[in-house]
């Protein structure tokens, strides 16, 4: 008997959905801060509140100069109160 016939057959891992979603939300935690000259931790801010999503900006964590913005367009849309 050969060695192959003791191996068990090859089997395609299950086809995982071919979508995006595990891509659609980053959060920095570090990017570049031109006053400090390295990339350096960050810190989320809420800046506005937008019709199309919410405006946060990132600030430096060590001189908390702006180095950043982001629009957060995954929010429900807000109903008006009549």
């Amino acid at each position: 008997m050969s060695a192959h016939s003791f191996l068990p057959p090859f089997e395609m891992p299950p086809e995982e959905p071919d979508d995006d979603s595990a891509f659609d939300d980053f959060d920095a935690t570090e990017l570049y801060c031109p006053r400090c000259k390295q990339a350096v931790p960050v810190r989320k801010r809420l800046l506005l509140v937008l019709p199309e999503g919410d405006k946060y900006e990132y600030r430096c964590g060590f001189c908390s100069a702006s180095v950043g913005t982001k629009i957060d367009h995954t929010r429900k849309p807000v109903s008006g109160i009549y």
